[in-house]
């Protein structure tokens, strides 16, 4: 019989799971000592297999659940426990939103060092399955030369294939299963990550939520692909609500998804999104939030906060095609938008060309060289960068330029703390209201909007 409750690799021990981790993981603790927990949620007791020790902390596995918490679900993915793709299948929904809400919480105080900071209760759409508008699935082969897509197993680069997925608009099910046995007709090779070589990467799909057009595309290592022109043309005739065909090149070797070129092969280089009532063109490698309900719900908190006159300015930075940009021009007097891409600076004024708003400009650049050479004096700011959070030199040149007010877009709540209190600490801002939405059910993943107030000296 196997001893527990040594500290050891290998050994089991019985803890009680006490939190959830930013990451997803389950928290529990033997003798002072953290144990982070997969596949577990607070209130789980359970015999756990130490995988990896430190002194003062280790991960675990779950062995066995010796009483199942009140929050833990039978999970709606029938590879839940192997797939990378969701953390949190087993916790129910509104659990969920709770967790996410008390670590964007304990961001604020531990990281940001702010006391009871105002923090509303989470946003949801009510869509916990079925909510992404965009899926790249990983290729490979089985062990049988079946052609495989889905996504990799926790913590490995094993495939784990798929033939729908839960969390995936449902209406691109159909296409994931069938496109993999054309492809397997095809005669294309799938890339091999370890040997770098072979054809295709990744099979993505996107799809607009308000009008049901798909956009196809496979990301291949040469452009030289026999027949694609012929399939693409196939499957535009078989799916009806199939825009068009494109091919991205990336020859690299490297995690990244997409490389830096995208050819339309068939059909149309782009489709239509219906946001805030605005019609955007997205293209295969288009950044645009995976979940449109979530990002317009958050969309309309931000017009209620700032509850606009219409007689400001608002600089709109990391812009990208302008999602908040353009239906936020629409109620203020100008609106700027700053963006380090200039791909997507091209397609935001597209965009506004295509809804006739003429108040707006695009300026391609980083926010810290562009912000100081702009001729208005800003009465709002709009900051939605990646989860690396803002640069430091982001942050001085937003405290020399000073704007009124100012709203910080994250995806990241530990960046997001750590950004606010550069920003507050010697008193240039007061925090007024952090507003959380769910844009990412069954993953640890939270978005939020942060409200600013110039103080007044």
């Amino acid at each position: 019989m196997e001893k527990i409750g040594l500290w050891q690799q290998g050994n089991l021990i019985e803890i009680e799971i006490a939190d959830l981790s930013s990451s997803g993981e389950g928290v529990g603790r033997l003798g002072g000592r953290v144990v982070f927990v997969p596949d577990t949620v607070q209130g789980d007791r359970a015999l756990v297999r130490l995988v990896r020790v430190k002194r003062q902390y280790a991960k675990g596995k779950l062995h066995q659940l010796i009483q199942p918490s009140p929050h833990r679900i039978r999970s709606r993915c029938i590879v839940a426990d192997k797939c990378g793709g969701c953390q949190w299948q087993h916790i129910e929904d509104d659990y969920q939103r709770l967790a996410k809400r008390r670590q964007l919480l304990q961001a604020l105080e531990r990281i940001g060092g702010f006391s009871l900071p105002n923090v509303a209760p989470i946003l949801s759409n009510n869509s916990p399955l079925g909510y992404r508008n965009k899926a790249a699935y990983p290729l490979g082969i089985s062990a049988a030369g079946k052609v495989q897509a889905g996504y990799y197993r926790k913590s490995s680069h094993q495939l784990v294939n798929l033939n729908q997925c839960p969390v995936q608009d449902y209406r691109l099910n159909p296409l994931l299963s069938e496109i993999k046995q054309d492809i397997e007709q095809s005669g294309w090779s799938v890339y091999d990550q370890k040997r770098h070589r072979g054809m295709l990467r990744h099979l993505c799909l996107r799809i607009g939520r308000g009008t049901g057009e798909i956009l196809l595309t496979l990301v291949t290592t040469d452009w030289q692909l026999k027949g694609i022109e012929k399939q693409a043309q196939a499957w535009l005739h078989r799916y009806p609500q199939l825009v068009g065909v494109a091919l991205n090149r990336n020859p690299d070797r490297t995690n990244a998804i997409f490389g830096s070129e995208t050819r339309c092969v068939q059909g149309q280089p782009y489709l239509r999104e219906i946001f805030a009532g605005l019609e955007l063109q997205l293209r295969p490698d288009t950044f645009f939030q995976v979940n449109t309900e979530a990002a317009q719900v958050l969309l309309q908190v931000i017009i209620e906060q700032l509850d606009l006159q219409g007689n400001e300015v608002i600089i709109d930075a990391y812009c990208g095609i302008g999602t908040f940009t353009l239906p936020l021009a629409r109620r203020v007097q100008q609106a700027i938008g700053i963006e380090v891409q200039r791909s997507s600076v091209e397609q935001a004024q597209r965009n506004a060309e295509l809804n006739g708003i003429g108040n707006v400009s695009f300026a391609a650049g980083t926010v810290e060289a562009l912000l100081p050479q702009l001729e208005v004096k800003p009465d709002i700011i709009l900051l939605d960068p990646p989860r690396k959070g803002c640069d430091r030199a982001v942050i001085e040149t937003l405290l020399k330029t000073q704007p009124p007010r100012l709203v910080y877009v994250s995806c990241q709540p530990a960046t997001l703390a750590r950004d606010l209190k550069l920003l507050c600490q010697n008193g240039s801002y007061q925090l007024t209201l952090v507003q959380p939405a769910d844009f990412f059910p069954q993953t640890a993943h939270l978005e939020s909007a942060a409200f600013l107030q110039c103080s007044p000296f």
